[in-house]
């Protein structure tokens, strides 16, 4: 095979907050069992031991749980702890996977009393399903509709009750009536630093490869908030360790097989350090739109916003305006470039404030603009004058 300088999917994908190929088999055995192992999200596990432990004591089957956030912070994990501390079966499925309302008829009407159903990605499920689940949540009951047309009829049926946990990384896409229907809603949020460290050390310990401190600390600064990024960085600086060292995790074993996978000291790889180039020196900063970035880097306008764009903005590298993407003086620094002096970003602020030096509004010629280089109806600028 021809050798080639693009980078491989295993190389590409060190920092992807998504699970890849068989990822999910090797996470399943680092995960926590009960509550008090989990790390992070303290008051999400205190409000939740709450939920759990006063529907125990009434002996009934706790409120629908419905978990927003991010791919990899635990989404998952906390669904199997729900189900282990209440003592129940847990069923797995996925929005994708319901694509009829018969789909998820077969599904509920199949569950045991005080069964767990875990529904991850519960807004990419079909509309007629979704429906069909408002009654089941809330009467435990599903219709079935037998024949077509004016002779069709509803059939009840009656199910056990249960407790339904829903998982979505976009929880602005759930319909009003389905969000309602959750009892409790818990948002998870990224991880700091230190949280990362002890799930770095328990997860060594797990996987037979201990840790130093300034390693898993240097791991933890590079994993994006996020303990699945941080697990798989741990199974490739172990890797490096045992290939090319002597088996410890140390800082300097960290260091370079971070360096190896090009996972910089921010937790950047390829790609966000590919559109940072790209937004600074082909677009002077910005405003470019998505697709147009997307298409400069060689990539999938999805992988740019889905992958990518949610740490950039975080980081604070990014800013997502009405015009486009914007670089901020941060991305600059973080760089090593100088901005122009009519670097997008300021341009971008000015807008918001309704005034720039290209003019200001919606557009350099908007209605009741000013600017220095346009003018129009009821507007003024250095260089034009008002037109009736």
């Amino acid at each position: 095979m021809e050798p080639t300088d693009e980078p491989s999917a295993y190389e590409r994908d060190a920092v992807s907050p998504d699970a890849q190929g068989d990822e999910r088999q090797l996470e399943g055995a680092l995960r926590p069992r009960a509550l008090t192992e989990f790390v992070g999200q303290e008051r999400v596990r205190e409000q939740l031991s709450l939920v759990l432990h006063s529907a125990q004591r009434r002996g009934r089957a706790p409120d629908h749980i419905l978990m927003s956030g991010g791919p990899g912070l635990g989404k998952t994990t906390l669904a199997m702890i729900i189900a282990g501390e209440l003592g129940a079966p847990l069923r797995i499925t996925s929005g994708p996977a319901i694509e009829r309302s018969g789909d998820l008829a077969a599904v509920l009407s199949t569950l045991q009393e005080g069964e767990v159903l875990f529904l991850d990605e519960i807004h990419r499920m079909a509309r007629p399903a979704e429906e069909m689940l408002y009654v089941a949540m809330e009467d435990f009951r599903v219709d079935v509709v037998v024949g077509k047309g004016p002779g069709a009829t509803a059939i009840p049926i009656e199910i056990a009750p249960f407790t339904l946990v829903g998982a979505t990384t976009r929880a602005g896409m759930l319909p009003a009536p389905l969000r309602d229907r959750f009892g409790f809603t818990a948002h998870m949020d990224f991880y700091r630093p230190d949280e990362l460290e002890l799930i770095l050390h328990r997860s060594a310990g797990l996987l037979g490869a201990p840790i130093e401190d300034d390693a898993a600390r240097e791991i933890a600064g590079r994993s994006r908030g996020t303990p699945r990024i941080a697990n798989r960085l741990l199974r490739r600086v172990r890797d490096y360790a045992e290939v090319r060292g002597d088996g410890r995790l140390t800082l300097e074993t960290a260091r370079a097989a971070l360096r190896l996978y090009e996972v910089d000291e921010l937790g950047m790889d390829r790609l966000d350090r590919a559109i940072l180039d790209v937004l600074l020196r082909r677009f002077r900063g910005g405003p470019v739109g998505l697709s147009t970035l997307a298409v400069s880097v060689g990539e999938e306008a999805e992988t740019v916003e889905v992958v990518a764009e949610p740490f950039l903005v975080r980081s604070g590298f990014l800013a997502r305006t009405p015009r486009g993407r914007v670089a901020t003086p941060q991305a600059w620094a973080h760089m090593g470039l100088t901005p122009p002096p009519d670097a997008a970003f300021g341009a971008a602020v000015a807008d918001a404030n309704g005034t720039g030096a290209n003019g200001a509004g919606t557009k350099a010629t908007g209605t009741n603009s000013t600017g220095a280089n346009g003018a129009d109806a009821n507007s003024t600028g250095a260089n034009g004058a008002a037109q009736p």
